[in-house]
């Protein structure tokens, strides 16, 4: 700008003409270029399109472009999957700290409500304790759950070894228990099934099969002698006139005539007829009547007992019952002048403790003109030391065979 006129200087329009001259010329060139460009890109494109579409690929070109792909999936779903799962670690580590936070707050809460007393809040406090604890424990690395798998299995094997051990050394034990068991009830299976068999028919009549008979009837019976008991039910054959080193064996086919001196009496004589049987015996025995005398004790005073021998029926009254020591055989000598009959057993039930003697009289047929027993003619002077007893236990058998007897 001129200082004196106020208006442009010669320098500022000679400025102001070149740049518009030289604006005109790169316009001008910009329009060359354009219009060239124009024509080579018809150009092209006429030859793109008369030029004619190859069928043929190339195999290598393709092999590279397929494996251009394969790499650009690998690379993209190994980096997106790295990428997720640093954020999920990222974010189970936040979560933990936060409920490392949370469980850290939760003991200051509960030591400070304990110092104040608060049992309520501190019991509240304890609990979401557990919680939390509950919950971080639930979050697991795969290095952890791998590692847990491991110690479960490792504790499994270890706890079916520490059972199988316990097992073996509880074999012996069982081994020995059930030896133990078995020997008991060999011995005692006696003491559990002879009063149960008291109560039970003991011969093959049905229960009150045999009734009791008038005693002022004298009826005909068999040859065979037997000896029945109405109120027990019992129907049994007896063994008259036996050594007495045979007593035992007869009672295994029935009860025997026992006869020691001043105790020797038959049916129908004074004296006292003597007829011992068993009241017990195992379970296991081929005895059939080992439990014949079993409801022996059930007896009273004015029960009826019969004796059939000769084919003549004697009927004899209960008028006594007692026991006495095995070795008491003495107890059997009675001074009487009337026909007696003792029946001998052991008792208690299941044992041979102690002898159980019921003594009946005779009261049919009448014994005006019987005679007494004459123990001179008929019996060894040689007596046992003690009165027949049940049959031996297990125990006993085993010592008995050991010792010969």
């Amino acid at each position: 700008m001129d200082s004196d006129t106020g208006g442009q200087s010669s320098k500022d329009i000679q400025r102001q003409t070149a740049a518009q001259i030289a604006r005109k010329r790169v316009l001008a060139a910009y329009d060359k270029s354009a219009q060239k460009d124009s024509a080579t890109q018809s150009d092209t494109a006429s030859h793109i399109k008369n030029e004619p579409i190859s069928p043929k690929i190339n195999s290598e070109s393709w092999k590279k472009y397929h494996s251009a792909w394969q790499d650009y999936y690998r690379k993209y779903y190994s980096d997106y999957y790295s990428k997720a799962a640093i954020n999920y670690i990222e974010k189970e580590r936040l979560k933990d700290a936060r409920e490392r936070a949370e469980e850290e707050e939760i003991l200051s809460s509960l030591t400070r409500a304990s110092k104040h007393g608060d049992r309520k809040t501190g019991l509240s406090m304890t609990k979401h304790a557990s919680k939390a604890e509950d919950q971080a424990s639930s979050i697991h690395t795969p290095d952890d759950v791998s590692g847990q798998l491991k110690k479960r299995i490792r504790k499994k094997a270890t706890d079916d070894a520490k059972k199988s051990r316990r097992r073996r050394h509880l074999i012996p034990i069982v081994a020995g228990v059930a030896v133990v068991l078995l020997v008991l009830f060999l011995q005692y299976n006696r003491l559990i099934f002879a009063p149960i068999m008291a109560y039970v028919s003991p011969g093959n009549a049905p229960a009150n099969g045999i009734e009791a008979i008038d005693p002022t009837v004298t009826q005909a019976v068999s040859a065979d002698p037997r000896l029945l008991i109405p109120k027990l039910n019992i129907d049994v054959p007896i063994h008259f006139g036996i050594p007495l080193d045979d007593v035992m064996s007869a009672m295994e086919n029935g009860v025997a005539h026992y006869r020691i001196a001043g105790a020797s009496a038959f049916p129908g004589e004074i004296g006292n007829l003597v007829i011992t049987g068993h009241s017990a015996g195992d379970i296991y025995s081929s005895n059939p009547y080992k439990y014949i005398f079993s409801g022996l004790e059930r007896l009273d005073d004015g029960d009826l007992i019969y004796v059939n021998y000769n084919s003549v029926r004697y009927t004899y009254k209960v008028v006594k019952k007692e026991v006495i020591e095995p070795s008491n055989v003495a107890a059997l000598v009675v001074e009487t002048d009337k026909p007696l009959v003792t029946l001998v057993t052991c008792t208690p039930l299941g044992t041979s403790r102690y002898r159980l003697l019921v003594t009946g009289e005779q009261i049919s047929p009448s014994y005006d003109e019987a005679e007494k027993s004459n123990d001179a003619l008929n019996v060894d002077e040689n007596t046992e030391e003690s009165l027949p007893a049940n049959e031996p236990s297990f125990i006993e058998g085993i010592w008995n065979w050991l010792t010969g007897n």
